[in-house]
């Protein structure tokens, strides 16, 4: 089997998008396979609880995305691979200023808080509404209420302990019930309660995203094992 390298790859996009290529890949822009990028991500992830040959392939598939778009990019004039390159460089160094500079970092929680606090350097975030502005809207829901969480906890905002989780989601869960009773609108109590169970989830030291997402799993397993019966 051919041992394929990067400039191999670059090589095959060419040929794909080039004049005699791939009638698919030679009308492709950023906005048309902008799905496709977070599918191969997500299609990544799972492959990671599988086996390392699945693994690699969707790694491969999502490294394929990004040199699409660095192929897309590059056509219209706009950044090649290599600045994807540099930037990610100079991002690696920048954050890293407890190694390649004169920060100090003693274990990783620091470590990751050098990292944001250069972060938000960066960015030009001065203000702590700001960091909110630069956790994206379209991430999965969960997800995004705990990251905002845990920004709105570093500033002294909502930092309750499982204690007063537990008894928030307990008033949301009772006005819950008294909006079921009298008939009335019940998304913003579902709301609620589904914002402080990520953030009692980030508290107890384990990810919504993942336990929500093994939890749906094992009801489709329990569906499975219902059809054998």
């Amino acid at each position: 089997m051919k041992q394929y390298t990067l400039d191999d790859i670059f090589d095959i996009m060419k040929v794909l998008r080039g004049e005699n290529g791939c009638p698919w890949d030679r009308v492709q822009t950023h906005e048309s396979i902008r799905k496709n990028l977070i599918e191969e991500a997500y299609e990544a992830a799972d492959a990671m609880d599988k086996d390392d040959k699945a693994f690699a392939n969707e790694l491969g598939d999502v490294l394929l995305q990004v040199i699409f778009h660095a192929c897309i990019a590059s056509d219209r004039g706009a950044f090649t691979f290599d600045d994807i390159l540099n930037e990610l460089g100079n991002k690696l160094v920048s954050r890293h200023s407890h190694i390649f500079g004169n920060d100090t970092a003693v274990d990783a929680e620091q470590a990751l808080a050098r990292w944001e606090e250069n972060k938000r350097k960066e960015k030009g975030l001065e203000s702590p509404a700001q960091m909110f502005d630069d956790i994206p809207k379209h991430m999965p829901a969960l997800m995004r209420a705990e990251k905002v969480q845990k920004k709105m906890a570093s500033v002294g905002f909502l930092q309750n302990d499982a204690e007063e989780y537990m008894n928030i989601i307990k008033s949301n869960v009772g006005k819950l019930e008294n909006a079921v009773n009298e008939n009335q609108p019940v998304e913003e109590n579902i709301g609620e309660i589904l914002f402080m169970l990520a953030g009692f989830a980030r508290k107890m030291g384990v990810n919504a995203e993942e336990l929500l997402s093994k939890t749906t799993s094992k009801y489709v397993e329990k569906y499975k094992n219902s059809e054998k019966h």
